[in-house]
């Protein structure tokens, strides 16, 4: 059984057009029981399976991986309060999560993302992170390149450095995602499979199939 109706999509479909306190407020218990609610019993059900055959995850709880709605508006020139999704990251370190050992998924109107690898990371974590890609490059070409994962993710993202340094230039003739300050991947996905039963098994899919390369980068950042 779904755990999502159409009313999860039309809620946010609404709140585009009409993203301002009053609105919510006026429509907080439609957020609470269509939103809410089974966005938070959906993420626990992932994380109760995900923990089955992956240990760390036992015990996480799906408030410790759940964004809020709020948007933070502070430094930013579009002052709309609420976001038009729900999103969470189920990793053993939940929200406080950097380098992503799990997933990222959100679920909007428009459509279903799911998110693997390293997206934030401090500079002395990244030249670790690619010293140890320097030194296994087989390795790393091998699990981008495998076709389980090229066909669900594609390939690897991120913002790139200009410059590297000197010891780490003649490995990225060979690779050049070396230069690379984040190596994320990322599948999307129509709004309807929020609708359909399989939407947990499609997200255990891309943490069965992203699993490996987090790993990769994992065993290479130190963490204080």
């Amino acid at each position: 059984m779904p755990y999502f109706t159409q009313q999860y999509l039309d809620f946010f479909i609404e709140l585009a057009s009409n993203n301002h306190k009053d609105w919510f407020d006026l429509h907080r218990s439609r957020y609470e029981n269509h939103v809410k609610k089974p966005f938070a019993a959906f993420t626990q059900a992932l994380i109760d399976r995900m923990a089955v055959d992956h240990p760390s995850f036992t015990g996480l709880l799906a408030k410790d991986c759940i964004f809020r709605i709020n948007r933070d508006i502070r430094f930013s020139k579009d002052k709309t309060p609420y976001k038009l999704m729900c999103s969470a990251v189920v990793s053993p370190e939940g929200k406080k999560s950097t380098a992503i050992n799990g997933i990222y998924f959100e679920l909007t109107p428009e459509h279903v993302r799911v998110y693997g690898g390293v997206y934030e990371i401090e500079k002395e974590q990244l030249q670790e992170l690619r010293e140890g890609m320097a030194a296994h490059l087989d390795e790393f070409k091998a699990l981008i390149s495998h076709p389980d994962f090229v066909k669900f993710f594609g390939e690897i993202h991120g913002e790139k450095n200009k410059v590297l340094p000197a010891e780490l230039k003649s490995a990225a003739l060979e690779q050049a995602l070396l230069y690379n300050k984040q190596f994320y991947f990322y599948a999307t996905f129509p709004a309807n499979l929020i609708l359909e039963d399989r939407l947990i098994e499609v997200l255990l899919e891309a943490y069965r199939i992203g699993q490996p390369l987090e790993a990769f980068f994992n065993q290479f950042i130190h963490r204080t």
